[in-house]
């Protein structure tokens, strides 16, 4: 018997390092996502299998069900991160894979790897749904995060998205931006560690209240904008105060300073996507500058 699950992926429009204080971040589930299947066995085997979505196998491993001892393995990091996974997945689940048996998995991914869309958050909630455990709490347990990743995994339309008393708060909102024809996400061919942005932002020494209720303001305002002159406005002020709380240039001063229309970073920093408004040139300009892969509004949200 085979069982297969789904999560969406995700990117966060707007909220990034202050929703992980309390902020509230406009976040979107995207078309692209990540499967799950599970195959039970007599093995006694489980084997793993990560497919990227070009088709190609990014990881292989073979463990021993009853702990988990590997028996193989083609990344010994990614190995080891998968089985602290699935042991904090038993914590919160004791009956989870503890029958007898072997398990054949295969994830596939339906956006390149690189993209940063949410491999990590895709393959947790799907281990969630597997397993029947609370998808926040795994998170926390392993990679950590505010969670909205998780939210989107799991929604069809756009949500607004906060912590408050230490528990997600989703709101669902409409989908649609009068201009959002305007509006383009552009790969900038690097992930940025999700890990590593948070404790760069953690290390900074912030009026966290101050920070998080300008940035819930503009969330509000920037999904309620009603012109392209408003929305850019309220995204130029948003890398400002962004800016500013983590002590680094916006990514348009450091490498889209002419570009004449509006540029946000999108989650951490300096990698993953940008969300930029168009001009006539639009497309031109950042393939001239080699960044190629450029979606629009549409095609980019679920």
């Amino acid at each position: 018997m085979t069982q297969e699950f789904y999560s969406n992926g995700k990117l966060l429009l707007s909220g990034e390092y202050a929703i992980l204080d309390g902020a509230e971040g406009w976040a979107i589930p995207t078309k692209f996502g990540q499967n799950l299947r599970v195959t039970r066995n007599t093995t006694g085997i489980l084997t793993w299998k990560s497919i990227d979505a070009d088709g190609t196998i990014w990881f292989q491993a073979k463990f021993n069900v009853a702990d988990f001892t590997p028996k193989s393995t083609t990344d010994e990091m990614i190995s080891s991160r998968l089985v602290s996974i699935l042991k904090e997945t038993q914590k919160l689940q004791p009956e989870f894979m503890k029958t007898s048996g072997g398990y054949a998995v295969e994830t596939e991914l339906t956006f390149p790897r690189n993209w940063g869309l949410g491999t990590s958050s895709t393959l947790i909630n799907n281990i969630a749904q597997w397993s029947k455990t609370n998808p926040y709490i795994l998170l926390s347990k392993t990679f950590g995060g505010s969670g909205y990743d998780i939210a989107c995994a799991k929604q069809d339309t756009p949500i607004l998205f906060k912590i408050k008393n230490k528990q997600p708060i989703v709101r669902n909102i409409d989908s649609g931006l009068p201009f959002s024809d305007h509006v383009y996400f552009v790969y900038l061919n690097q992930k940025k560690n999700s890990r590593d942005a948070i404790a760069a932002y953690r290390s900074q020494d912030i009026d966290k209240l101050a920070l998080t209720t300008t940035i819930t303001e503009l969330t509000n305002n920037l999904y309620q904008a009603t012109t392209l002159t408003e929305f850019e406005r309220l995204l130029d002020l948003h890398e400002c105060v962004i800016s500013d709380a983590l002590k680094i240039p916006t990514i348009k001063e450091q490498l889209f300073v002419d570009y004449t229309g509006s540029v946000k970073s999108l989650g951490g920093w300096g990698g993953d996507f940008i969300m930029v408004t168009k001009r006539e040139n639009t497309l031109a300009y950042f393939k001239q500058k080699g960044f190629t892969t450029i979606l629009p509004f549409s095609e980019m949200i679920l």
